[in-house]
């Protein structure tokens, strides 16, 4: 389960075992939030978000909607390298915020 980004301590990862849509778990504390990308001739044209465990605070939740809509496209570049290449993803922290 390689986790792809930590932003202001939302980390942001695959399980192994995924499947499509393409989608991230973000995890702050005990809480866990699906990040679904919908994606039509390349274009990604919406993006769905779904509490899957405890209550991801509102603060955090804003921050997370903020790093999504700036890293959007490197998550989708992680999904594809990871699941379709078969390479290994790199793990960024990013510790200002956006």
């Amino acid at each position: 389960m390689p986790n792809i980004f930590e932003y202001l301590g939302i980390v942001i990862l695959f399980y192994s075992d995924e499947h499509e849509p393409i989608h991230v778990h973000a995890v702050y504390g005990d809480s866990t939030m699906k990040v679904s990308f919908f994606i039509r001739e390349g274009d990604i044209y919406r993006v769905t978000y779904a509490e899957i465990k405890g209550n991801f605070p509102p603060a955090k939740l804003k921050e997370l909607k903020k790093f999504i809509s700036v890293y959007k496209r490197d998550i989708v570049a992680a999904w594809d390298k990871y699941f379709i290449w078969k390479t290994k993803v790199d793990f960024v922290r990013i510790t200002k915020k956006l």
